[in-house]
């Protein structure tokens, strides 16, 4: 749990810079790549992470301009990457203009239940990261090497050594 901004922005910063370099690794074909025939493409995902930044901060109180034309994928890959770079950066800045550490503490509603800002913002991050590992998966459906996020992607093991990767 976070108990300072400070704690937060460190987080915040370490898992956008991880998503940063999975969005990087995005190419324009592969933004229409589904799971399945109903399901959100690719792109539809990375760009519902990014817009919903500032949707999810303004519904807990902090101020900060919503991205407009949400509904429109871009089809450009680095356009995605670039709006999240932009979008998450301006996003630190906001909680630590508007919120103190003292802002963690207060309780809301969040989605049914009472939540400290804390929490809120922890479930930001989780949001991201779940939409991530979604992307993740895919990137490999669409035939790109998924940046490794919290280790190697199984192309990488052999430079680390290891000829076998572990399952």
């Amino acid at each position: 749990m976070y108990i300072t901004i400070s704690d937060f922005i460190k987080e915040w910063n370490k898992e956008a810079l991880l998503t940063q370099k999975v969005l990087d690794g995005l190419t324009d074909d592969s933004l229409a790549q589904q799971v399945y025939p109903e399901g959100r493409t690719l792109g539809r995902i990375a760009w519902h992470f990014t817009t919903n930044i500032p949707d999810y901060l303004t519904h807990f109180g902090l101020k900060i301009d919503k991205i407009e034309n949400t509904e429109n994928v871009p089809s450009s890959a680095q356009e995605i990457a670039i709006t999240f770079k932009n979008v998450s950066s301006h996003a630190a800045k906001i909680i630590e203009q508007q919120w103190t550490d003292e802002s963690l503490e207060q309780i809301q509603e969040a989605f049914g239940r009472q939540e400290s800002n804390a929490t809120i913002l922890m479930g930001l991050i989780k949001h991201i990261i779940h939409h991530r590992g979604q992307i993740t998966i895919l990137m490999r459906q669409a035939g790109i090497k998924p940046f490794g996020v919290y280790g190697p992607p199984k192309e990488d093991w052999v430079h680390l050594g290891v000829e076998n990767p572990p399952l």
